[in-house]
């Protein structure tokens, strides 16, 4: 069954706006600034390691160079994902464009995952065939490489992490890290004892790495677009203490939780009510109490007397148990 939740166009005198306070929007502005200087510190190094890797043979940092190129194409969507956050809803889109953020980070999880097999391929290829390797100007790549992942981490890591976008933004940033890392270290093993194989081990290592990172992303925006309930909330638990703790409700049903972007959660429900209680003091005080007690920031609430008006869906007079929810 659908139910259809009108929440009116912005500005509209019965519309629900989903304004969560000067700081969330000043936290948006800060995260979207660090997210483009850390794509054009990635894309700007990302031509010199590929080059680097080019001319040194080097798997590590080709691998590396690769992870950047798909990290600087990710950062720029997350910045234009972060960008479209900002416009207010619209009459089309009531809800704005803030989800467009979890599905930057789902991408940017399967862009990863891409990325990790083809280094596990080209590393097995690499490990049967070891190719001749320049040690030192591998040494001198990896370590500016390292130094610019350093400040792109450093940039993103002062960002709000609860947001899924920024996250992605960050695991990709991390994945360079630990590439650059990896080449340093394959580099030095290299130098000192001649051992060309190091390269595409440790190559592997940095990409199981990723692909553990990348499933959680994904697994968590995936989450989200699917509208699951925040792991942080217990629906039936949020129920049950709206039922004993708002006057005059008797019980809820088609109760609906969710998150548009991974930090802002909303609710749709019905509450049924006992007769003679307010219903606008009661709807009053079930939104407090999901934004208080829950951190639920917006709710729809549809108040009823005896009967649900979806009477097809089984609601007769008697109330149902508050566990018993659809």
């Amino acid at each position: 069954m659908v139910h259809a939740h009108d929440h009116g166009t912005p500005g509209s005198e019965h519309g629900h706006g989903h304004d969560h306070g000067p700081g969330a929007h000043v936290h948006a502005g800060t995260d979207k600034k660090r997210v483009l200087a850390a794509a054009c510190l990635t894309g700007g190094f990302m031509v010199a390691e590929a080059v680097g890797g080019w001319l040194t043979g080097s798997l590590a940092l080709l691998a590396d160079a690769g992870h950047m190129l798909t990290d600087s194409v990710a950062l720029a969507l997350a910045w234009y994902a972060f960008h479209l956050g900002d416009k207010p809803a619209t009459g089309r889109h009531t809800y704005g464009f803030g989800r467009v953020r979890t599905l930057v980070a789902y991408t940017n999880g399967i862009a990863i995952f891409v990325v990790a097999l083809w280094i596990c391929y080209e590393a097995w290829q690499r490990f049967h065939a070891p190719a001749p390797i320049l040690g030192v100007p591998m040494l001198v790549v990896a370590g500016l490489g390292l130094a610019v992942n350093v400040a792109g981490f450093l940039i993103l890591h002062g960002g709000d992490r609860q947001n899924l976008n920024m996250r992605g933004a960050i695991l990709h940033v991390v994945g360079d890290l630990l590439g650059s890392v990896a080449a340093i270290a394959a580099a030095i093993v290299i130098i000192l004892t001649g051992w060309m194989p190091i390269d595409p081990i440790l190559s592997v290592l940095v990409a199981v790495l990723i692909l553990s990172s990348a499933w959680r992303l994904m697994r968590e925006a995936a989450h989200v677009l699917l509208e699951g309930v925040p792991p942080s909330i217990d629906r039936d638990a949020v129920a049950d203490d709206l039922v004993k703790n708002v006057p005059g409700l008797r019980n809820v049903h088609h109760m609906h939780v969710w998150s548009l972007d991974g930090a802002d959660t909303m609710a749709t429900l019905h509450a049924c009510l006992r007769e003679g209680t307010d219903p606008y003091d009661a709807v009053l005080a079930i939104k407090q109490r999901l934004t208080d007690r829950h951190g639920i920031s917006h709710a729809t609430v549809e108040p009823e007397f005896g009967r649900c008006a979806d009477s097809n869906a089984g609601h007769g007079e008697q109330a149902r148990p508050p566990r018993h929810y659809h």
